[in-house]
Parts: structure tokens; C-alpha cells; sequence
């Protein structure tokens, strides 16, 4: 029942968010701000959706809460510009206040901190954390050290000027984190699948002229690869 309603409010927020809330309402409330009228609706509209599924009418403050916290965290992200982090931020501040909600209607308080010192006194725990944290940045910059050789001979290129900012470094990430969850989980099916996709990608383009940003891409991505499925199984042996 503690988990349903959690589900149950998380539902509700989602829906009323993205699901139901029309692009005039959220084009409104970035023009008006706090003048806005439909922000105001939005926040009531997402109060009355909650108190509905959580079937729990006699917790009165429950939608006033929501109602409160949900408008005030609305209002200040209509002055903030429309980037991806601010939006991260407002979506983690509203499941936040659920979570809060959830716990104190369901007393989940103490529960919550024997689970938490159940996982921080966990070596299989940090383990894991040490691992995905050395695949993304310390990783990533030991393999643009390897190859700062060829990032040098392309650095001055037209393709190098056209790529993306630092959207190299991101794709990076994800590959190795990606890579090492399946190491991890045993998929290793999943990492040749991978591999596929990536070489036919960077090998369906037939400029020549891109032949040789093509090599150095393939040679970050292998050594990306072999390095994080190297710790998979380096870390698997140690799990066990």
C-alpha cells in the first residue's frame, strides 16, 4: 500500500505535467510569469489529479501542499531561461515534495534510514559507485590523453569546427556506462549490438574528407569500450 501511493502520486504529477497540460498554458506562464492565470490553473489542476489517486480524502493538507510547492516551483523556473538542467531541477524538486508527502503520511521516515545505512555500510555498494564514477570523467580523460595525438591533427579541420560542442565527451559517457551495465548484468550480447551500431554509423558517411576523423572517432570508441568492459569484469570478479 506505501509503495502504491507513491506510485499513485507520481502518476498524478506526471500526467498533469506533460500529459494533460496544454502548450498555451506553459507558453502563458514563460510571457506573464507571475501574472499568469494558467499557472495558477496548472497548480490547482495538479493538486485536484493527486488528491483523486491517492484515494487518501480525508489527508487534507496533502493537495495544498502540492498546490503550494508546485506553483512556487513553476513560478520560478518561468524566469529562468529553457535549458535542460533547470528543467532537470524543476522535475526533481516536484517528485522531491512527493517523496516528502509520501513519507509522512506513511511514517516511512525510520525505514527509509535503516534502508539508507543498510546500503552506506555496503563494500558491494561503494563498489559500484567507485566504478561508474571512474567510466565517466576519469576515464574519459585518460582516453583524450591517449588520443590527443589525432584530436590535434583534426583540431583545425572543417568537420572538427562543425561537430557538435563537446557532444563527443557526452556519447562518450554514455557508451562506457552503458558498457559497463552490461558487463555487470551479463549482457554481453548487448555490447556487440552496440559496436554494430556505432561502426555503422561512423562508416555509413562517404566523405572522404571525413575518413580520417572517422579512424580517431573508432579508435577512442574501442579503447572507450575495452577499458569499461575490462572494469566490468575486473569489478564482477570482485563482487563475487
Amino acid at each position: 500500500m506505501a509503495v502504491n501511493l507513491l506510485l499513485r502520486l507520481i502518476i498524478s504529477h506526471l500526467l498533469t505535467d506533460f500529459v494533460f497540460q496544454p502548450s498555451s498554458w506553459i507558453t502563458d506562464r514563460k510571457v506573464k510569469k507571475i501574472r499568469s492565470v494558467k499557472l495558477v490553473w496548472h497548480a490547482i489542476a495538479t493538486a485536484v489529479v493527486a488528491y483523486a489517486l491517492s484515494g487518501i480524502y480525508t489527508c487534507w493538507w496533502m493537495p495544498l501542499i502540492i498546490l503550494i510547492s508546485h506553483y512556487l516551483i513553476d513560478l520560478a523556473k518561468s524566469y529562468l531561461p529553457d535549458k535542460f538542467v533547470y528543467f532537470a531541477a524543476d522535475q526533481l524538486m516536484h517528485l522531491a515534495v512527493i517523496f516528502i508527502i509520501w513519507l509522512i503520511i506513511n511514517n516511512q521516515w525510520q525505514a527509509i534510514i535503516s534502508d539508507f545505512n543498510g546500503i552506506a555500510g555496503s563494500t558491494r555498494f561503494w563498489i559500484l559507485v567507485l566504478g561508474y564514477i571512474v567510466v565517466t570523467w576519469p576515464l574519459g580523460i585518460i582516453i583524450g590523453m591517449a588520443t590527443a595525438r589525432w584530436r590535434n591533427d583534426l583540431a583545425a579541420t572543417k568537420e572538427a569546427k562543425d561537430g557538435l560542442e563537446n557532444a563527443g565527451k557526452w556519447i562518450g559517457i554514455c557508451e562506457r556506462v552503458l558498457i559497463l551495465t552490461f558487463v555487470l548484468t551479463n549482457q554481453f550480447t548487448a555490447i556487440g549490438f552496440l559496436i554494430t551500431a556505432k561502426s555503422i554509423l561512423r562508416f555509413g558517411d562517404k566523405d572522404k574528407q571525413a575518413e580520417k576523423k572517422t579512424e580517431y572517432i573508432l579508435v577512442g570508441t574501442l579503447l572507450s569500450f575495452a577499458a569499461s568492459a575490462l572494469l566490468g569484469i575486473l569489478i564482477s570478479y570482485t563482487l563475487k
